[in-house]
C-alpha cells in the first residue's frame, strides 16, 4: 500500500486541485474539522459505499492518526482501488480544515 506523509499530502494538493480525500473519521470526529473538499465515509460503512468511490481515481485515505485509514486502504487495495494512506492523520495535519 502506498503512503504519504501530511507533508506530502499537502504538497500533492498544491499540484492536484481535485486530489480525492476520504475521511474515514466518525461523524463527531469529523465536525472537528476535516481537511478542505474531503469527503467523510466512515471506516464502518466503506465496504457498503464503494459504489461512490470513482475507481478511476486516485484517493486519499485520512483518519485520526493513519490507522483506520490504513485498513479503508486495504480493504479499497484489494478490490482494485487506486489508494494512498496518509501517514500521522489529523493529528499531524497543520493545513486549512473545515
Amino acid at each position: 500500500m502506498k503512503t504519504m506523509t501530511v507533508k506530502e499530502v499537502q504538497e500533492y494538493m498544491n499540484t492536484h486541485k481535485d486530489a480525492s480525500i476520504i475521511d474515514v473519521r466518525e461523524i463527531e470526529e469529523v465536525k472537528a474539522g476535516k481537511i478542505p473538499g474531503a469527503v467523510n465515509i466512515p471506516l464502518g460503512l466503506i465496504e457498503f459505499r464503494l459504489q461512490d468511490i470513482d475507481k478511476s481515481k486516485e484517493h486519499i485515505m485520512v483518519c485520526r492518526s493513519g490507522g483506520r485509514s490504513g485498513m479503508a486502504a486495504g480493504i479499497l487495495d484489494s478490490r482494485g482501488y487506486n489508494v494512498i494512506n496518509m501517514e500521522g492523520g489529523m493529528l499531524d495535519w497543520d493545513g486549512p480544515t473545515e
